[in-house]
């Protein structure tokens, strides 16, 4: 986890503190060094000044010693120097650089010249520098030696010098030599220590009584805080029961009180929802009877419709096995009336037989008729759902309009697969459907064109349970590409008035749908139109039955 998002992780109590503390803490070290630095500077100047001032004495007091290079003399005046402390090596030379008297060690090297000087300085009067002195620090002030002399003119001896002061006595400086002071800087460096040690340790007091007094403040401040988030949490698992208890009157006792006031009414619009979900379900219960009793009434009387149109084909139908039947019987009772059983032949036998059997096929042709025309008008439900063969509900839909198709010289091609799997549904309602397709079918095409239908199996496949597809394809003049997303819809037709209601895909579609299926319209390649219908082996939850989805 990267940084941000640990920092993210943390408290707001750690939030607030580490921010502060670390200011802080950054604060006190800056202010400490820039104090301890000054405390510094301060101890520094202090002892260069001293040390000047002890160099000037020094300089003054040696100059008839290093004039006359009296070396008892200037010893003597060095042996002051023991007095003092701080005092690391004092050297004086004449004028050529000959040590006249020393005390202490100066450190220098191979050439005797001085090494690794720094912060050279010319203070006017004397020269400074810093450098180090058999591994101490050290503070080097140098200042020279000057003589003072009169110089008289030899004109003017015998002048009193105080008549004219333009002809007193010329002073004469002049350097005769220097005077090398080191000074050692352990004082200054012991006071620094003890000045930092002292930083230290108020830093680290003053640090720990504010955090301890901002854990202090910030706790008072984010415990209602925390307390506001305990809450929420539990408000938001769905118990309004709880409230803040938070007795401030500042900003975060208004928010408590808002908050409270919240949940009172976030629990009392709960109420108002749950009785009105109690109401409501009563509601859908019962308006869901209602549609599902109109759906059942609408089916019936599209179905109705159907058969009216079917009416004319299917009289038809039973006129010509009629028409025979009648026949065959009138033949054979004229000829069993003519002659005597006992002079009846077995060649005449056989053929009476042959007439039976005929007036058998023609009337068992005439009752599958009636028996299928009877099963298609009564009414079902989507709760009489049973084992369908797909292929003989499309079979035993065909004898109803294959007479109308004849009519209208329209070929029927049937492709239906072999040993389809049966489906749960609702055949009455199935052969609705098949109806619907054919009859809008046959109102599109043209004389001389022709009707498919093919069915086919697609099986399993992983969590794919299987389906069973039928395809209705016709070579008419097709659907508008501005209308192909509105076939489903109740009552849109393009049909002239007088011939659909525009019910018939609008009660299919809610048909394959109720059985867990699927139906969906597109083009031909020829300007036709092609209806597919996928129905799943095991239906499926679906929408309701009344619902309309637009397909394309």
């Amino acid at each position: 986890m990267s940084l941000l998002g640990r920092l993210r992780r943390l408290s707001l109590r750690t939030k607030f503190i580490l921010p502060i503390a670390g200011m802080l803490i950054f604060s006190m070290f800056v202010i400490s060094g820039y104090l301890i630095k000054r405390h510094s500077n301060s101890f520094v100047k202090e002892l260069e000044s001293n040390g000047a001032t002890l160099l000037k004495m020094l300089s003054i007091n040696a100059e008839s010693g290093v004039l006359f290079e009296s070396t008892y003399e200037l010893d003597d005046l060095l042996g002051i120097l023991s007095r003092f402390e701080g005092i690391d090596y004092c050297i004086i030379t004449n004028r050529e650089g000959t040590i006249l008297s020393q005390t202490g060690e100066r450190e220098v090297d191979s050439s005797g010249a001085r090494t690794d000087m720094r912060d050279m300085h010319n203070a006017g009067d004397y020269r400074r520098y810093f450098t180090t002195n058999n591994g101490r620090e050290i503070l080097v002030l140098i200042a020279p030696v000057i003589s003072q002399t009169q110089q008289l003119n030899r004109e003017n001896l015998g002048i009193t010098g105080g008549v004219d002061p333009s002809i007193a006595p010329t002073q004469i400086s002049r350097e005769i030599g220097t005077i090398e002071l080191g000074l050692s800087l352990e004082s200054v460096n012991r006071e620094m220590q003890r000045a930092q040690t002292i930083a230290i340790l108020l830093t680290v007091l003053v640090v720990l009584a504010t955090i301890v007094m901002l854990a202090f403040i910030i706790n008072a401040i984010t415990k209602p805080v925390t307390e506001m988030v305990t809450v929420t949490d539990q408000v938001s698992r769905g118990d309004l029961s709880q409230r803040l208890k938070i007795n401030q009157h500042d900003e975060i006792g208004h928010l408590a009180s808002t908050f409270n006031k919240m949940i009172e009414s976030l629990k009392q619009s709960r109420d108002e929802i749950e009785e009105y979900n109690r109401n409501l379900e009563h509601k859908i219960v019962e308006r869901t009877h209602q549609l599902e009793e109109a759906q059942a009434q609408l089916i019936q009387s599209e179905k109705m419709s159907a058969i009216g149109q079917l009416a004319a084909g299917v009289a038809h139908e039973l006129n010509n096995p009629l028409g025979g039947i009648l026949g065959y019987a009138q033949f054979t009772l004229e000829k069993l009336q003519k002659n005597v059983p006992e002079k009846t032949t077995s060649k005449e036998v056989e053929s009476y037989l042959r007439y039976v059997r005929d007036i058998e096929v023609q009337a068992r042709r005439c009752k599958a008729i009636v028996q299928n025309l009877l099963r298609f008008s009564r009414s079902s439900r989507a709760e009489d759902f049973e084992e369908v063969d797909i292929n003989r509900a499309v079979e035993e839909t065909i004898t109803f309009v294959e007479h109308q198709l004849r009519l209208n010289k329209i070929d029927l091609k049937v492709n239906l697969a072999d040993n389809l799997p049966t489906i749960r549904g609702n055949t009455g309602q199935l052969q609705q459907v098949f109806t619907n397709l054919l009859i809008n079918a046959m109102h599109a095409s043209e004389a001389g064109t022709a009707i498919e239908i093919s069915s086919k199996f697609s099986p399993a496949l992983g969590e794919f349970g299987g389906t069973v597809e039928l395809q209705f394809v016709d070579h008419g003049h097709g659907i508008a590409q501005e209308n192909i997303k509105k076939v489903f819809e109740p009552f849109f037709t393009t049909k002239e008035v007088g011939k659909g209601t525009g019910l018939g895909l609008s009660v299919s579609y809610g048909i394959i749908r109720s059985h867990g299926g699927e139906i969906n319209v597109s083009e031909t390649p020829d300007g036709g139109a092609t209806f597919t219908i996928v129905l799943p082996l095991q239906k499926q939850a679906s929408p309701s039955d009344t619902d309309t989805v637009v397909h394309g």
